[in-house]
């Protein structure tokens, strides 16, 4: 059975705005911030198994320095840090039909960090989720 991966088929959202000029490499990721499962093992090998309530992620793009998304990021980091108003849905998705990723609440973490040298550079940008609900697989 034959797959195939497109990057260009990968859409993320900050609310209204649509991430474009993405980094040659990995551009985005997603993890949950929780630990899942974790177990216990007593001494007669009774298994006992804790499940972590923490249903909240992390995402970190890398787009290029002169990307819109650089802009929109820090004005949102602005608004929150000024007025607690920064938060925003966040939407990740492969048109493929691969993974959905989404949460009603995102917010920027800080700002990117600012390099500048010969060439232009990427930058790196940590946004924080509030509940985040993943779905699917690629299946084509």
């Amino acid at each position: 059975m034959l797959r195939t991966y497109d990057p260009k088929k990968v859409l993320v959202s900050l609310g209204t705005h649509s991430v474009t000029g993405y980094s040659d490499g990995t551009f985005v990721t997603a993890e949950a911030s929780g630990d899942g499962t974790s177990k216990k093992v007593g001494c007669d090998g009774e298994v006992i198994r804790s499940i972590d309530p923490d249903g909240t992620g992390k995402v970190t793009l890398t787009v290029h320095q002169q990307s819109p998304t650089v802009a929109f990021c820090q004005r949102m980091y602005d608004r929150d840090r000024n007025g607690n108003d920064g938060t925003f849905p966040i939407l990740i998705r492969d048109l493929r039909g691969g993974l959905l990723f989404s949460a009603r609440d995102a917010w920027v973490v800080k700002p990117p960090t600012r390099e500048f040298g010969k060439e232009s550079a990427d930058r790196e940008i940590e946004i924080d989720c509030g509940d985040v609900e993943w779905k699917g697989e690629n299946t084509r």
